[in-house]
């Protein structure tokens, strides 16, 4: 069956219109998961609310529950004691998924550079999108929904290979990630030489 799914399906759904139309239709419904931990919460929720209206993006259906949603908005501080549990909720979701760090505690720790405080929730789970801000505004978490869609419409719909244990191994390649990484190359045999 996994051969069928490679060999047969992948093929096809990489074509130009089968791509673009399951990559609409990704973008257009994504259904977030509520999971604020501090103030940047309060934004969150805010955003929601009908002066912002994240609903026109196709994200108002905020979901309680991991198994029903794709998104995971980290809004707030995320502590030692919390990254396991941020991990087991992001693991139960359902592939494709993505994640925003919302604000600076979650993107990189914030002004708590303590034994508690995570630095970054991108230790415990891969972060598509970063918002920075103390807290954000509504409309930087928009922004930054607006880039995830962004991201959403490059991705290929055959990265979410099943095997036959049930893991997915998902290779999410963009199509920049080569030039970034010859730039990236190119930069650190300047610095090498330099040095």
């Amino acid at each position: 069956m996994n051969a069928v799914r490679r060999n047969v399906a992948a093929p096809i759904m990489d074509t130009k219109l089968a791509r673009f139309g399951v990559n609409w239709a990704r973008k257009s419904a994504l259904w977030p998961m509520t999971f604020g931990l501090a103030c940047c919460a309060i934004e969150m929720i805010a955003t929601g609310a009908g002066r912002f209206d994240i609903d026109r993006f196709g994200a108002g259906v905020f979901r309680p529950s991991p198994r029903q949603s794709d998104l995971i908005i980290i809004a707030g501080t995320v502590t030692l004691k919390m990254g396991p549990v941020v991990r087991r909720v992001y693991e139960q979701m359902p592939e494709p998924k993505w994640a925003i760090a919302m604000g600076a505690c979650a993107s990189t720790g914030g002004p708590f550079d303590s034994y508690s405080t995570m630095q970054g929730v991108d230790r415990c789970i891969p972060v598509d999108v970063y918002i920075p801000g103390c807290p954000p505004r509504p409309e930087a978490l928009l922004y930054g929904l607006m880039r995830l869609q962004d991201i959403i419409m490059r991705e290929a719909p055959s990265a979410y290979i099943f095997e036959s244990d049930g893991t997915v191994h998902r290779q999410r390649s963009l199509e920049t990630d080569d030039e970034l990484q010859t730039t990236n190359l190119e930069s650190e045999k300047i610095v090498t030489a330099a040095g």
